[in-house]
């Protein structure tokens, strides 16, 4: 099975994407959906969350106990797309909503592909969150026609925190993690492939993966994203290679020698911005765009 490891000690480049395409997202407001019928499992009430103030121009949300999808459904497109679920980072503290949600979700949509926006369970409820993103697939297939988009093609990208718990989704899929409440919990909540970008918690101190990812060959195709200077160690993604690799599952790992943590989108001098045309490529690669999104 083919693996692919790049490590890059070049200079910088020029982001090589552009949010320019034949490709847009539907004109504001875009349409949210509570993920469960009533509340959360475990969940005695249900607030809508709260944003912390920033002078970073980075929306925080905070206290979230109803969580949502948010949908960025692709115009203009030749039939159903493939989508991709979005995890926002934060430590499972708060969510980086713009940051890592909607500037990902438009750049989603900039190459055909549709962009649902989960928004999790914080803070401290790592449970709760792995509960809402198993619903958020099931709830993606039950409407993947009302929607158009593939079900056999519905992803996960996660960062940071939500790098960990996009991993967790693609290694717990078996695991029942709450009781059946309707129809769309008949229908499989493993992602088609993962993106995971300066993923955090895959490792323990002494680079074992953690108990709560067991990778095996059924593990969905994933690309790692990565810096050298993260202050989450970059073994944490090395080492979560390795272990696919091992399960012969088909990875790729794109290590930058400069970068940090928590970059998204957000314009940068470090190689590492051109992570979205990696990303692309990968897709393309690996059959996950339409024809015509090539």
């Amino acid at each position: 099975m083919k693996t692919n490891i790049l490590l890059y000690s070049v200079l910088p480049l020029l982001l090589s994407f552009t949010l320019q395409s034949a490709f847009s997202a539907e004109t504001s407001p875009k349409p949210a959906f509570d993920l469960w019928p009533d509340m959360a499992p475990g969940q005695t009430n249900m607030l809508e969350g709260t944003e912390n103030p920033s002078k970073d121009t980075i929306i925080r949300l905070g206290h979230v106990t109803r969580p949502n999808l948010t949908l960025y459904k692709v115009i203009k497109s030749d039939g159903a797309t493939p989508a991709v679920i979005v995890c926002p980072g934060g430590g499972y503290s708060i969510l980086a909503m713009n940051l890592e949600g909607t500037e990902i979700a438009e750049w989603l949509n900039a190459i055909g592909v549709t962009a649902i926006i989960l928004k999790y369970r914080v803070p401290n409820n790592r449970q709760g969150a792995f509960q809402d993103v198993q619903r958020a697939f099931r709830a993606a297939r039950q409407n993947a026609k009302e929607w158009n988009i593939d079900p056999n093609r519905i992803g996960i990208i996660g960062f940071s925190a939500g790098g960990h718990l996009s991993a967790r989704a693609s290694n717990g899929f078996e695991t029942k993690s709450y009781e059946p409440v309707d129809k769309a919990d008949e229908l499989s909540c493993r992602p088609d492939f993962a993106m995971l970008i300066y993923p955090a918690y895959l490792t323990t101190k002494d680079c074992s993966i953690v108990e709560e990812l067991p990778i095996t060959a059924n593990t969905p195709k994933t690309i790692l994203i990565q810096t050298q200077d993260d202050g989450i160690p970059v073994e944490n993604s090395i080492y979560y290679y390795l272990a696919l690799k091992k399960a012969k599952v088909p990875s790729e790992l794109h290590i930058f020698p400069c970068g940090g943590h928590g970059y998204g989108l957000r314009p940068s001098k470090n190689a590492v911005s051109s992570w979205p045309t990696l990303c692309q490529g990968w897709m393309q690669k690996n059959g996950l765009l339409n024809s015509s999104d090539k």
